[in-house]
């Protein structure tokens, strides 16, 4: 067993040698295979880096050999680029030598020319002082032999020429007025009588009373109640006066305030219907007055507005209200704000014929005369007080403007003329206002003492109602051209001393008259 086991582990390691010995020879051999094949492809790679080189090279030569090729092509483009280029500068370069040729005989010739005129002027010159010694020998003739000087002829010939031509400037000048006045006054009548056509309304306004009528001359002693102390109550609430004289059922309101006055009316209106007077009541009566007033003063603003079609959202409600109060505010017996309404109206109309903004024409007008609706209780003239009040209210420049040129002698704007006009068309149209016979009376009287109260007037007659007033003149104290300045003048001293409605035209006659007889 011993050596059996031995032989086993001899025969083992012999075999285990004898592997390691063939493993080992076979790795050599594997070896050098590898090496031999790396080495195969080393030298594949080699003679493939020496083609790819190869070829590299050829295509650069070939790259450089074109590009030579372009480079020699540009240059040849250049060279013969260049060539043309000098060809266009030696062109250019023989023209300006021809221009610079032909200047410079041109120039020759413009010195010539110069030289020439030159001389010229030196011999007018001469000639000039020839003339001038010769006039200034024949003025000092003359001055001798007329024995005046240049001025003193110059003016005598002015004189002379200012008194011939006087007559024909005059005759001339009365000729184109005469022509102009009337194409102005067939246009004018045009229009005016267009838009009267369209606007038709009553030419008797209601005037607003302060009378108050009772049931029964019972009903007075209530009104003044014990004592007085009713009536006192009415006149210290509403600032009036209640006059209760022997007129029958009737007792009358008295106030500078058309606004205060109807309150009162109203009030008594109120305590007379229902029976029971005392201060208590009078107090209530005239408090409900007021509210009513107000509301009627609303509804009066906004009847206007829309009449003329003037958007009511666009006003403020305190204007709307005191535009109201024009309801109770006269003019000449005329119903201020029916006449407001009326100048609108037609302000508009005629607008729209002339071409004028018809916006402007319609408010302004309506609003020419809001002054008068606070008149009695702010200080100034109501144009005045009508164009602050329009301003205060944002309304533009243009239509606060139409508050004062109803009043001005010449509106700077046709809208302003406008109104004017329209003014005057309400105001004097017949029974639009009324006066009595006193007032009428004393009114001629004042236009006839004021436009005789200048030197040369001989007589004067206020006719047409005061609205025209003839003034004729002393010939040999005024002359034609006096009786312009003196038109103007007798216009300008009524405007500023006398009140009237509408309009005033100054007529100034100038008559001549030569008598002789034939024996």
């Amino acid at each position: 067993m011993l050596t059996q086991f031995i032989i086993a582990i001899v025969a083992l390691g012999l075999g285990s040698g004898a592997g390691y010995a063939i493993r080992k020879v076979q790795a050599k051999k594997s070896g050098d295979h590898a090496e031999a094949r790396a080495e195969r492809m080393l030298a594949d790679a080699k003679a493939k880096q020496q083609e790819v080189l190869q070829e590299t090279k050829t295509h650069e030569q070939q790259a450089l050999l074109q590009a030579k090729e372009k480079a020699m092509k540009i240059i040849e483009e250049a060279k013969q680029e260049e060539q043309s280029r000098r060809r266009d500068l030696q062109d250019q370069q023989r023209r300006l030598e021809k221009r610079e040729s032909m200047f410079d005989q041109k120039l020759l010739e413009f010195e010539d020319k110069k030289t020439g005129l030159e001389e010229k002027t030196k011999e007018i010159e001469n000639i000039k002082d020839k003339i001038r010694q010769i006039k200034e020998e024949q003025i000092a003739k003359l001055q001798e032999v007329a024995k005046m000087n240049r001025e003193e002829a110059e003016q005598k010939l002015l004189k002379e020429v200012e008194r011939d031509a006087q007559d024909a400037l005059m005759s001339r000048l009365r000729k184109l007025e005469q022509e102009t006045e009337e194409e102005l006054e067939v246009k004018s009548r045009k229009i005016l009588s267009l838009a009267l056509t369209r606007y038709a309304s009553s030419v008797c306004t209601d005037t607003t009373t302060t009378s108050v009528e009772l049931p029964n001359d019972e009903m007075k002693g209530r009104v003044i109640g014990k004592e007085g102390r009713n009536i006192k109550a009415i006149e210290t609430l509403t600032g009036t006066e209640i006059i209760v004289d022997d007129t029958p059922n009737m007792i009358t309101v008295s106030g500078f305030s058309p606004i205060r006055r109807q309150v009162a009316k109203r009030a008594l209106d109120e305590l007379i219907k229902d029976g029971r007077i005392h201060p208590a009541r009078i107090e209530d009566a005239i408090t409900n007055a007021k509210k009513t007033i107000a509301k009627d003063l609303r509804k009066a603003g906004e009847d206007a507005l829309y009449k003329l079609g003037i958007p009511v959202s666009s006003i403020d409600p305190k204007l709307i209200s005191i535009l109201g109060r024009m309801r109770y505010r006269t003019s000449y017996g005329q119903n201020a704000l029916q006449h407001s309404i009326e100048v609108g109206t037609i302000s508009g109309m005629i607008a729209e014929e002339l071409g004028a903004d018809v916006f402007i024409c319609k408010k302004g007008g309506l609003f020419h005369d809001i002054g008068k609706a606070v008149d009695h209780d702010m200080q100034g003239a109501h144009p005045e007080i009508g164009y602050n009040i329009m301003k205060k209210f944002g309304f533009p420049e243009e239509i606060c403007y139409q508050s004062i040129a109803h009043h001005e002698d010449r509106p700077r704007t046709i809208e302003g003329a406008i109104v004017k006009a329209a003014d005057a068309i309400s105001g004097a149209r017949p029974g639009a206002r009324k006066q009595s016979l006193e007032q009428f009376i004393q009114r001629m009287e004042d236009l006839e003492r004021t436009a005789g109260s200048f030197d040369g007037v001989e007589k004067v007659y206020a006719i047409q109602a005061g609205r025209e007033v003839r003034v004729f003149v002393q010939p040999e104290k005024i002359d034609d051209l006096t009786a312009y300045r003196l038109a103007k003048d007798v216009a300008n001293k009524i405007e500023a001393e006398l009140s009237y409605p509408g309009e005033v035209k100054v007529t100034i006659i100038r008559e001549t008259r030569v008598i002789e007889y034939a024996k």
